[in-house]
Protein backbone atom coordinates (compact mmCIF):
# COMPACT_ATOMS: atom_id res chain seq x y z
CA UNK A 1 0.00 0.00 0.00
CA UNK A 2 2.79 2.46 -1.13
CA UNK A 3 3.72 3.37 -4.49
CA UNK A 4 1.70 6.19 -5.96
CA UNK A 5 -0.57 5.26 -3.12
CA UNK A 6 -2.20 8.85 -2.70
CA UNK A 7 -3.12 9.22 -6.00
CA UNK A 8 -4.70 5.58 -6.61
CA UNK A 9 -5.90 5.57 -3.13
CA UNK A 10 -8.07 8.61 -3.73
CA UNK A 11 -9.57 7.35 -7.29
CA UNK A 12 -10.29 4.11 -5.53
CA UNK A 13 -12.12 5.77 -1.90
CA UNK A 14 -14.21 7.92 -4.83
CA UNK A 15 -14.84 4.41 -6.42
CA UNK A 16 -15.96 2.91 -3.50
CA UNK A 17 -18.38 6.08 -2.95
CA UNK A 18 -16.43 8.27 -0.53
CA UNK A 19 -16.73 11.59 -0.59
CA UNK A 20 -14.08 14.45 0.03
CA UNK A 21 -15.01 16.95 2.54
CA UNK A 22 -11.38 19.12 2.20
CA UNK A 23 -10.88 17.23 5.54
CA UNK A 24 -11.44 13.44 5.19
CA UNK A 25 -13.35 10.98 3.08
CA UNK A 26 -16.19 9.66 4.16
CA UNK A 27 -19.19 7.52 3.53
CA UNK A 28 -22.73 7.78 4.90
CA UNK A 29 -23.21 4.14 5.93
CA UNK A 30 -19.60 2.48 5.80
CA UNK A 31 -16.03 2.43 7.14
CA UNK A 32 -12.94 1.28 5.22
CA UNK A 33 -10.38 -0.93 7.20
CA UNK A 34 -6.30 -0.65 6.12
CA UNK A 35 -4.28 -3.71 6.33
CA UNK A 36 -0.97 -2.26 6.85
CA UNK A 37 2.31 -1.73 5.21
CA UNK A 38 1.96 2.23 4.46
CA UNK A 39 5.91 3.61 4.55
CA UNK A 40 8.79 2.53 2.52
CA UNK A 41 7.94 2.36 -0.62
CA UNK A 42 6.79 5.12 -3.28
CA UNK A 43 6.46 8.64 -3.81
CA UNK A 44 3.95 10.16 -1.71
CA UNK A 45 4.62 8.32 2.12
CA UNK A 46 3.36 11.72 4.09
CA UNK A 47 0.60 12.13 1.54
CA UNK A 48 -0.93 8.38 2.36
CA UNK A 49 -0.26 8.70 5.57
CA UNK A 50 -2.41 11.69 6.36
CA UNK A 51 -5.34 10.33 4.55
CA UNK A 52 -5.00 7.36 6.27
CA UNK A 53 -4.52 8.71 9.56
CA UNK A 54 -7.45 11.62 8.73
CA UNK A 55 -9.78 9.00 8.55
CA UNK A 56 -8.95 7.01 11.37
CA UNK A 57 -9.55 10.14 13.69
CA UNK A 58 -12.33 10.81 12.10
CA UNK A 59 -13.96 7.51 12.69
CA UNK A 60 -14.06 6.96 9.22
CA UNK A 61 -11.83 3.62 8.61
CA UNK A 62 -9.34 1.72 11.20
CA UNK A 63 -6.08 1.02 10.27
CA UNK A 64 -4.09 -1.96 11.14
CA UNK A 65 -0.46 -2.20 11.36
CA UNK A 66 1.97 -3.98 8.98
CA UNK A 67 5.05 -5.67 9.28
CA UNK A 68 6.78 -2.35 7.67
CA UNK A 69 5.37 -0.12 10.81
CA UNK A 70 6.35 -2.51 13.16
CA UNK A 71 9.65 -2.59 11.62
CA UNK A 72 9.51 1.10 11.87
CA UNK A 73 8.94 1.69 15.41
CA UNK A 74 11.81 -0.92 16.06
CA UNK A 75 14.17 1.01 14.11
CA UNK A 76 12.97 4.34 15.51
CA UNK A 77 13.00 2.99 19.46
CA UNK A 78 15.78 3.29 21.62
CA UNK A 79 17.44 1.08 24.52
CA UNK A 80 19.27 2.57 27.17
CA UNK A 81 22.36 1.84 25.85
CA UNK A 82 21.41 4.18 22.92
CA UNK A 83 21.09 1.10 21.03
CA UNK A 84 18.16 0.52 18.24
CA UNK A 85 15.92 -2.30 18.79
CA UNK A 86 16.42 -3.12 14.60
CA UNK A 87 20.20 -2.66 13.18
CA UNK A 88 20.51 0.45 11.59
CA UNK A 89 22.48 -2.03 9.20
CA UNK A 90 22.69 -1.39 5.24
CA UNK A 91 19.70 -3.40 4.74
CA UNK A 92 17.28 -1.89 7.08
CA UNK A 93 18.85 1.57 6.17
CA UNK A 94 17.83 0.74 2.46
CA UNK A 95 14.31 -0.37 3.57
CA UNK A 96 13.66 2.77 5.71
CA UNK A 97 15.39 5.67 3.62
CA UNK A 98 12.68 6.08 1.37
CA UNK A 99 10.27 7.40 4.38
CA UNK A 100 13.28 9.17 6.46
CA UNK A 101 14.45 10.81 3.00
CA UNK A 102 10.40 12.43 2.33
CA UNK A 103 10.28 13.60 5.90
CA UNK A 104 13.82 14.94 5.76
CA UNK A 105 13.35 18.53 7.56
CA UNK A 106 10.06 16.69 8.90
CA UNK A 107 11.23 14.85 11.74
CA UNK A 108 9.00 15.50 14.25
CA UNK A 109 5.92 15.11 12.08
CA UNK A 110 7.74 11.34 11.35
CA UNK A 111 8.26 10.89 15.17
CA UNK A 112 4.12 11.77 15.54
CA UNK A 113 3.17 8.91 12.70
CA UNK A 114 5.90 6.59 14.69
CA UNK A 115 4.14 6.83 17.79
CA UNK A 116 0.49 6.71 16.28
CA UNK A 117 1.53 3.37 14.07
CA UNK A 118 2.00 2.30 18.23
CA UNK A 119 -1.64 2.31 18.49
CA UNK A 120 -2.45 0.52 15.56
CA UNK A 121 -4.24 -2.81 16.20
CA UNK A 122 -2.30 -5.81 15.03
CA UNK A 123 -5.52 -7.86 13.99
CA UNK A 124 -9.35 -7.36 14.76
CA UNK A 125 -12.44 -9.50 15.06
CA UNK A 126 -15.98 -7.83 14.55
CA UNK A 127 -19.11 -9.41 13.75
CA UNK A 128 -18.51 -11.81 10.88
CA UNK A 129 -15.04 -10.93 9.69
CA UNK A 130 -11.44 -11.16 10.79
CA UNK A 131 -8.98 -8.91 9.37
CA UNK A 132 -4.66 -8.98 9.93
CA UNK A 133 -2.03 -7.83 8.11
CA UNK A 134 0.16 -11.57 6.89
CA UNK A 135 -1.66 -14.49 9.32
CA UNK A 136 -4.45 -15.37 11.30
CA UNK A 137 -2.83 -17.84 13.49
CA UNK A 138 -5.06 -18.26 16.14
CA UNK A 139 -2.54 -19.77 18.68
CA UNK A 140 -0.17 -16.77 17.88
CA UNK A 141 -3.10 -14.33 18.32
CA UNK A 142 -4.17 -15.84 21.84
CA UNK A 143 -0.34 -15.51 22.69
CA UNK A 144 -0.85 -11.83 22.00
CA UNK A 145 -3.78 -11.15 23.17
CA UNK A 146 -2.92 -12.47 26.55
CA UNK A 147 0.31 -10.34 26.85
CA UNK A 148 -1.27 -7.17 25.85
CA UNK A 149 -4.25 -7.64 26.88
CA UNK A 150 -5.51 -6.54 24.14
CA UNK A 151 -5.20 -6.26 20.51
CA UNK A 152 -2.29 -3.07 20.56
CA UNK A 153 0.90 -3.35 20.89
CA UNK A 154 2.84 -2.38 24.25
CA UNK A 155 6.26 -0.41 24.93
CA UNK A 156 6.87 -3.16 27.38
CA UNK A 157 5.92 -6.43 24.62
CA UNK A 158 8.15 -4.21 22.05
CA UNK A 159 11.28 -4.62 24.05
CA UNK A 160 10.42 -8.41 25.64
CA UNK A 161 10.05 -9.26 22.12
CA UNK A 162 13.26 -7.85 20.57
CA UNK A 163 15.40 -9.19 23.88
CA UNK A 164 15.14 -12.30 24.77
CA UNK A 165 11.28 -13.64 24.65
CA UNK A 166 11.23 -16.31 21.43
CA UNK A 167 7.52 -16.67 21.62
CA UNK A 168 6.52 -13.61 21.75
CA UNK A 169 8.88 -12.45 18.94
CA UNK A 170 7.44 -15.51 16.97
CA UNK A 171 3.91 -14.51 17.26
CA UNK A 172 4.93 -10.58 16.18
CA UNK A 173 6.71 -12.67 13.10
CA UNK A 174 3.87 -14.73 12.16
CA UNK A 175 1.01 -12.36 12.76
CA UNK A 176 2.94 -9.39 10.85
CA UNK A 177 4.76 -11.38 8.30
CA UNK A 178 3.35 -14.86 7.90
CA UNK A 179 4.32 -18.27 8.35
CA UNK A 180 7.52 -20.18 6.92
CA UNK A 181 8.79 -23.36 5.74
CA UNK A 182 12.54 -23.86 5.20
CA UNK A 183 13.25 -24.95 1.36
CA UNK A 184 15.00 -28.39 1.12
CA UNK A 185 18.59 -28.44 0.64
CA UNK A 186 20.14 -26.97 -2.46
CA UNK A 187 16.96 -24.96 -3.14
CA UNK A 188 16.64 -21.24 -2.77
CA UNK A 189 14.88 -18.17 -4.88
CA UNK A 190 16.01 -14.25 -5.05
CA UNK A 191 13.28 -12.02 -3.49
CA UNK A 192 11.98 -8.62 -5.01
CA UNK A 193 14.54 -6.88 -3.05
CA UNK A 194 17.34 -8.55 -4.68
CA UNK A 195 17.93 -10.72 -1.61
CA UNK A 196 18.44 -14.39 -1.39
CA UNK A 197 16.03 -16.28 0.59
CA UNK A 198 16.13 -20.41 1.40
CA UNK A 199 12.53 -20.07 3.14
CA UNK A 200 8.84 -19.38 1.15
CA UNK A 201 5.98 -17.60 2.86
CA UNK A 202 3.26 -20.43 3.20
CA UNK A 203 -0.91 -20.35 2.80
CA UNK A 204 -1.33 -20.69 6.37
CA UNK A 205 -5.18 -21.46 5.10
CA UNK A 206 -4.48 -24.89 4.14
CA UNK A 207 -3.48 -27.96 5.60
CA UNK A 208 0.63 -28.44 4.88
CA UNK A 209 -0.28 -32.28 5.78
CA UNK A 210 -1.43 -32.43 1.76
CA UNK A 211 0.63 -30.11 0.21
CA UNK A 212 3.63 -29.88 -2.02
CA UNK A 213 6.27 -27.21 -1.26
CA UNK A 214 4.91 -25.63 -5.15
CA UNK A 215 1.55 -25.68 -3.94
CA UNK A 216 2.61 -24.54 -0.33
CA UNK A 217 3.78 -21.23 -1.41
CA UNK A 218 2.04 -18.47 -1.76
CA UNK A 219 5.05 -16.48 -3.77
CA UNK A 220 3.28 -17.18 -7.81
CA UNK A 221 6.13 -17.29 -9.75
CA UNK A 222 9.54 -18.96 -8.47
CA UNK A 223 10.32 -23.03 -9.26
CA UNK A 224 9.68 -24.94 -6.52
CA UNK A 225 9.89 -28.46 -6.09
CA UNK A 226 6.40 -30.61 -6.28
CA UNK A 227 7.35 -32.67 -3.35
CA UNK A 228 5.78 -33.28 0.12
CA UNK A 229 6.57 -30.52 2.79
CA UNK A 230 7.93 -31.93 6.04
CA UNK A 231 4.99 -33.09 8.40
CA UNK A 232 4.77 -30.36 11.08
CA UNK A 233 2.32 -31.66 14.02
CA UNK A 234 2.25 -27.45 15.86
CA UNK A 235 0.63 -26.53 12.17
CA UNK A 236 -2.74 -25.80 12.38
CA UNK A 237 -5.05 -24.23 8.79
CA UNK A 238 -7.63 -21.66 8.75
CA UNK A 239 -10.58 -24.22 8.24
CA UNK A 240 -13.09 -23.89 5.29
CA UNK A 241 -16.32 -23.06 8.20
CA UNK A 242 -14.15 -20.30 9.81
CA UNK A 243 -15.82 -16.44 9.00
CA UNK A 244 -14.10 -14.86 6.43
CA UNK A 245 -10.46 -13.68 6.72
CA UNK A 246 -8.75 -10.27 5.17
CA UNK A 247 -4.69 -9.75 4.81
CA UNK A 248 -2.64 -8.22 2.75
CA UNK A 249 1.06 -8.80 2.30
CA UNK A 250 1.77 -10.98 0.10
CA UNK A 251 2.62 -8.71 -2.90
CA UNK A 252 0.19 -11.15 -5.46
CA UNK A 253 0.53 -10.18 -9.23
CA UNK A 254 -2.56 -12.68 -10.70
CA UNK A 255 -5.91 -10.78 -11.22
CA UNK A 256 -7.77 -10.49 -7.97
CA UNK A 257 -9.55 -13.18 -6.86
CA UNK A 258 -10.12 -15.21 -3.34
CA UNK A 259 -8.17 -18.12 -2.31
CA UNK A 260 -10.94 -19.82 -1.05
CA UNK A 261 -14.43 -18.67 -0.26
CA UNK A 262 -13.66 -17.24 3.23
CA UNK A 263 -10.35 -16.51 2.80
CA UNK A 264 -9.40 -12.92 0.99
CA UNK A 265 -5.61 -11.45 0.36
CA UNK A 266 -5.81 -7.47 -1.06
CA UNK A 267 -2.02 -7.16 -2.02
CA UNK A 268 -1.93 -6.86 -5.26
CA UNK A 269 1.76 -5.58 -5.69
CA UNK A 270 0.11 -1.55 -6.38
CA UNK A 271 4.07 -0.80 -5.11
CA UNK A 272 5.64 -2.81 -8.37
CA UNK A 273 2.93 -0.77 -10.73
CA UNK A 274 -0.05 -3.33 -9.51
CA UNK A 275 -3.40 -2.79 -8.18
CA UNK A 276 -4.47 -1.09 -5.47
CA UNK A 277 -7.68 -3.63 -4.34
CA UNK A 278 -10.46 -3.12 -1.98
CA UNK A 279 -13.15 -5.77 -0.95
CA UNK A 280 -16.73 -4.02 -0.37
CA UNK A 281 -17.77 -6.71 2.54
CA UNK A 282 -21.64 -6.78 3.14
CA UNK A 283 -21.68 -9.42 5.98
CA UNK A 284 -21.45 -12.41 3.54
CA UNK A 285 -20.37 -15.53 5.16
CA UNK A 286 -19.09 -16.80 1.11
CA UNK A 287 -17.03 -14.37 -0.45
CA UNK A 288 -17.73 -13.96 -4.09
CA UNK A 289 -15.12 -12.11 -7.50
CA UNK A 290 -17.86 -9.29 -6.99
CA UNK A 291 -17.33 -7.68 -3.85
CA UNK A 292 -13.71 -6.80 -5.59
CA UNK A 293 -13.12 -2.92 -6.43
CA UNK A 294 -10.37 -1.74 -8.02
Amino acid sequence: MNFWMQTKLKSLLLKLDYKSDGITYRHPKRKVIFVGDYVDRGPQIPETLAIVKGMVDSGDAIALMGNHEYNAICYHTYVDSGSPLREHSPKNIKQHAETIGQFKGKESELAEYIDWFKTLPLFIELDGLRVVHACWDEENISLLTKYLGGNQLTDQALFDAQNGNDDLFKAFEVVLKGREIALPPAYSFVDKDGHTRNEIRVRWWEDSSKATYKRYSILEDIPLPDMPVPLDGDAKFYGAIEIPVFFGHYWLTSEPGLFRENVCCLDYSVAKGGRLVAYRFNGERTLSLSGFCY
